[in-house]
Order: C-alpha cells, then sequence, then structure tokens
C-alpha cells in the first residue's frame, strides 16, 4: 500500500497535534531508552508466526498463543451359517457409571464403535476349530463339491480320500493341507479349490471392573475391544485400562495393556474360544493431571513408573509449560512441592497425586495487539514495562483518518472483572428477591410475575460477554499507563456518523448533523419502542468512555443506547434491574432487552 508522505514525517498515534516520531503525546520529549530497544524489536516481527504483514490491518481477536485406531475387521458374509443366539449383545443402556470431572485416559475408547462390528473370523491366521465348515470343489479325474464339517476329532471326510486332520491348521494353510491330501490319492488330471466357509460362533464371560458384566457372543477372531465394549467399556472409578487378561481353563493365555492400543495401536489379537473368560484387573495407581496440558485425564501407571517421567511419558503439555504442582498424600501427611519440569521428572508419586502443569517463566517482553486506522504491523513485542504513549509515538497515522483523541484498550483481566462483578450483581439480584415470602395471595401472584421476570432477565444476562475495555484518553489526552502483555490497542478512525441502537423503532446508524439534538436523531430513528426508558438513555464515545446523554453533547462516532423501561411497579426491583442495565450496557455496550 503506497503511502502519501515518507516513513520518517508520518504523524504518529501517540500525537493529536499530527506531530512527527520525535514528538511524544505527553511532553514532547524523545522517547525512552527502554522503548528504542523495543522499537529494534519490532522487524523481528516479520520472523515470528503471528506477526502481520507492514500492510496488514488487525482484526479482533485474542494472541494466539504457541500451543492415534486398529482397521476395522469385515463382518460376517451373510450366507455364513452361523447361530449368534449363543450369548447376548450389550452394553444395557445407561450402564457407562457415574460422570466426573476428569475422565480416565482410555475412557473415550469405548466409543469407537467397537460393539457395532464383528469379525468373520476367516483371517489367515484363524485356526481351525471343530464345528467349522469348509467348502470343498474338486474336479477332472473326480468329481467332489461338498461342504464338509469338521468333526469332534478334527478331522474332514474326503470322498475317495478318507478323513485328513484340520484341526488347529490356520486358515491359510487350509487349501495347501487339503490338495496335498486329494493329490495323494489322484495323482493327475485333478484340480482342487477349498474354502472356510463358516466359523463357530464363541460367548465369552466378561468380568472384573467393567461396567456391565456378563456373557457375550462374538466369533472367534473379534478383538477383545469388542467384547469389553459389549460390556460397556472398563468401569472408570476402579477398573484398570493397563491390565486385561484372557482366562481359559484356569490359565492366563494372554494379557492386554491398552494404554499399548491407545498410543502405538498394539494390542493382542488371540482366537477366542467359547466359555473363555476376559478378566479386567483393578486399577492400579492413578494420578490426575491438568493445567498446561493438551487434555486433563486420569493417567494410570504402573509401579515401577509412578514417576515424574513416567506422567511426561503419558500427558502432552503445551510447549511453554515450565513447571509442575505436585500435591498428594505421603505418610507425614499432606504434600505439595512445586518443581521445574526436570526437577519433576526424577521426583516419585503415589497414588491419587494431582499434577498440574504451568507456564511460569516469566518473558523480558510482552507482546501487544494493534488494531483500527494505523500504519504498520498489528503486533508488536515490547519490553514488559513499556507504556502506553511510548508505544503510540511508534506508531505512524494518517491525521486525516484518526482519531487519535479516542484510544482505547481490551484488556482480559478488566474483561474478566467485569464479568466477576456483573455476576456478583445477578446473585445477589436473585438472593434478594426470588427467596422472599408473601404475606397473601395477592402478593404472591406479584411475587412469581417478579420471579418469572428476574429469572428470565438473569440467564439472558449471563450470556453477555463484556469486552474489557478501558477508557485511557480524557479530554484529548491519554493515560500514559503500563501496558500488559495480550492488550489490544484501538485507534479508531475519524467517524461522519452516529449509531442509535437500543429500545427505538429502527436502530441504524445516521450522518452526524451539527446542532441537531439527541431528540432529533431519536426521531429519525422512528422514535422510542413502546418499551423505551426515556430516562435513561446513555451515550458512549469512540474511546470506550460511557456517559448519561443528558450530560454531554453528541459528536461524531458516537453510539446512542436507550435503555428499556423495566415492567415492575416494584422500585427497589426497578432499581436494581435498572443499575445491572446499566452495568451491562457499559461493559458489551449492548442493551439487554427485559
Amino acid at each position: 500500500m503506497s503511502m502519501s508522505a515518507p516513513a520518517e514525517s508520518r504523524p504518529k498515534a501517540g500525537c493529536p497535534s499530527g506531530g512527527i516520531v520525535r514528538k511524544t503525546f505527553a511532553s514532547g520529549t524523545a522517547p525512552t531508552g527502554a522503548f528504542l530497544a523495543a522499537a529494534l524489536l519490532i522487524p523481528l516481527l516479520w520472523a515470528l508466526p503471528w506477526t502481520a504483514t507492514a500492510q496488514s490491518f488487525s482484526g479482533m481477536g485474542d494472541i494466539p498463543r504457541i500451543q492415534q485406531a486398529a482397521p476395522i475387521p469385515d463382518t460376517l458374509e451373510p450366507t455364513s451359517p452361523v447361530d449368534w443366539r449363543t450369548g447376548t449383545y450389550g452394553p444395557v443402556p445407561g450402564a457407562l457409571g457415574r460422570d466426573t470431572d476428569i475422565a480416565p485416559f482410555g475412557a473415550h475408547l469405548f466409543k469407537g464403535g467397537f460393539r457395532g462390528t464383528r469379525a468373520a473370523g476367516l483371517s489367515p491366521d484363524y485356526r481351525i476349530l471343530p464345528g467349522d465348515q469348509i467348502t470343498l470343489r474338486a474336479w477332472g479325474a473326480v468329481e467332489i463339491d461338498r461342504v464338509l464339517p469338521v468333526d469332534a476329532q478334527g478331522n474332514i471326510f474326503i470322498p475317495h480320500v478318507g478323513p485328513v486332520q484340520v484341526q488347529g491348521l490356520p486358515h491359510g494353510q487350509l487349501d495347501g493341507r487339503v490338495r496335498s491330501a486329494v493329490k495323494s490319492v489322484f495323482t493327475d488330471n485333478v484340480e482342487v479349490y477349498t474354502n472356510l466357509q463358516g466359523t463357530q460362533p464363541v460367548a465369552l464371560f466378561v468380568t472384573g471392573h467393567v461396567a456391565n458384566p456378563g456373557r457375550y457372543a462374538g466369533s472367534p477372531h473379534d478383538s477383545l475391544l469388542y467384547f469389553l465394549d459389549q460390556a460397556a467399556g472398563i468401569d472408570q472409578d476402579t477398573g484398570s485400562y493397563r491390565r486385561v487378561r484372557l482366562i481359559r481353563d484356569g490359565e492366563t493365555i494372554a494379557q492386554a495393556d491398552l494404554y499399548d492400543f491407545l498410543l502405538t495401536g498394539s494390542i493382542p489379537r488371540p482366537q477366542f474360544k467359547d466359555g473363555d473368560t476376559l478378566v479386567v484387573e483393578r486399577r492400579g495407581p492413578v494420578v490426575t493431571v491438568a493445567g498446561d496440558v493438551a487434555r486433563p485425564y486420569r493417567f494410570e501407571l504402573e509401579p515401577d513408573t509412578l514417576t515424574g517421567r513416567g506422567v511426561l511419558d503419558l500427558a502432552q503439555h503445551t510447549p511453554d509449560a515450565s513447571h509442575v504442582l505436585v500435591r498428594g498424600v505421603r505418610a507425614q501427611g499432606p504434600f505439595s512441592a512445586y518443581l521445574s519440569l526436570e526437577e519433576f521428572r526424577r521426583t516419585p508419586l503415589n497414588n491419587g497425586d494431582e499434577i498440574l502443569f504451568s507456564a511460569d517463566e516469566r518473558p523480558d517482553t510482552i507482546v501487544v495487539q494493534v488494531e483500527g486506522s494505523y500504519m504498520g504491523p498489528s503486533r508488536f513485542a515490547v519490553p514488559k514495562d513499556a507504556r502506553l504513549r511510548e508505544l503510540l509515538d511508534s506508531i505512524a497515522v494518517d491525521p486525516r483518518l484518526t482519531d487519535v483523541t479516542a484510544v482505547s484498550i481490551r484488556r482480559l483481566s478488566v474483561a474478566e472483572r467485569q464479568r466477576q462483578s456483573l455476576e456478583d450483581s445477578l446473585r445477589r439480584l436473585e438472593t434478594t428477591y426470588l427467596g422472599a415470602s408473601s404475606a397473601t395471595p395477592e402478593e404472591a401472584t406479584i411475587r412469581a410475575r417478579e420471579a418469572e421476570l428476574i429469572q428470565g432477565f438473569v440467564a439472558r444476562a449471563r450470556q453477555v460477554q463484556p469486552t474489557g475495555r478501558m477508557v485511557v484518553a480524557s479530554e484529548d489526552r491519554i493515560a500514559n499507563i503500563r501496558l500488559q502483555d495480550g492488550d489490544i490497542i484501538t485507534i479508531p478512525e475519524r467517524s461522519d456518523a452516529l449509531l442509535i441502537s437500543g429500545e427505538v423503532l429502527i436502530p441504524q446508524a445516521m450522518i452526524y448533523v451539527p446542532g441537531q439534538s439527541l431528540r432529533d436523531y431519536i426521531d429519525r430513528a422512528g422514535g422510542f419502542s413502546q418499551h423505551a426508558d426515556r430516562k435513561h438513555i446513555l451515550v458512549v464515545r469512540q474511546n470506550g468512555e460511557v456517559r448519561a446523554a443528558d450530560q454531554v453533547a453528541l459528536r461524531p462516532g458516537d453510539e446512542i443506547l436507550v435503555l428499556p423501561e423495566v415492567p415492575t411497579k416494584n422500585l427497589q426491583l426497578a432499581a436494581t434491574l435498572t443499575q445491572i442495565l446499566y452495568q451491562i450496557a457499559i461493559a458489551t455496550k449492548v442493551v439487554l432487552d427485559l
């Protein structure tokens, strides 16, 4: 974007009189040495990921901070001769257990649809069992076209050939075994084709610390996650995600650590038999991780990994996390320690410990954002003790377009205080009027109507979001306050319009006409609505200042807010509601309808 004047002679945002960069807003002295050092940091912004280009203009918003599933097996072929009535299917609705603020790591696993898909049991590793059905076709020297069952001895009987042992044979080796048996009798001119038509269903007992223990049906080659999901998953309060055992004939034949599946996709794939038991053991030591982490979880640690290193191997903290608060109970009583990441790595932990990651490195510079009418980048890295006018003196503006007397700041800490103050007012309103007793039926009716009004108003009021805007400009002077990290500085354009909103018939923006009164502008907006409170009208300046309309003269860029009239004859309640309406209008520039 071309500029009409050389950079060194452009007026600065901190100079209402249109002075050059060497002139400060307050006194005309040269910028401080600390701020000149900060200005040297500004060119570095072009290399940072959050830096705007030289001609970019900032939008609204906060400064950004620097901040794995196994294949689902195929379903059974529709023609598979499988009787799935050997067990039940789960889970029973509502059996998932109580919710907790921080879920165990892995709790989301049983929302992955494992229960909805069954394996066909026809993988190359499937081992043939008695009762399986095998299709055999042979042609040439001999004609055979039959479905042969695997008998109790593990054999199939092939006409003209005899019994062939197939029990325990992997599915991938079946064709070779049968082909070899047929060709041992018919040596020439014979072709053989085999196919495992279906597998025998199995039913497993799923027990231990699961939400809904029971006997569940599936195929021999289903995933153990399928059976766990049938039982509504692992009990979030007592069950272990790290110790799941498969028991057959009293012996453990497989063990699973579901953390391995969650982190690397690795999981045992045993072939199940009818009557197997899947047991979820009691949960081991657990620590709760929160703070500056990707997601807070309760992590289950093995006894040999019950250290800070074990947590760091599992929890994903943010890149700027620098310290860890460890709280818990030891033999001597309550325990608390505030540690660096390296110290935490070597720290032993106890079951029940709470781990809070935090970013506690204090930088030498802060980042502030500028929006509105100005020239240059939208974000600046400045010393942490930098002040507003020092920054404004380094920002070039066009005095014909920019109103340098109406600078304001939006600050997160102020927005939070405004939100808390509003919440306190709403809580007092509820406490005072919703619990009041009534002496007569007529008074009870009035109280009921007031309660309905209050509840609706409070519900809407709690949805508004304070802006955190600070008034820093007054009488054409700008307060030289210290900047905070994340501040958003607004340098507005000069305006030829006024905005009228709230309880008027046609809220709109209109051209400012010198000499016209407040009532003239309201009439041009269609006049007051039937709910307007004609005694309570506010004027919001471009710098964020809010004044009663009868105390100020209108200027271009002002916003006129007509507040609603409180529909109650209870004078004390009306005063309280009006006060809160004022509070909302000042904090949000929003007229809340009653």
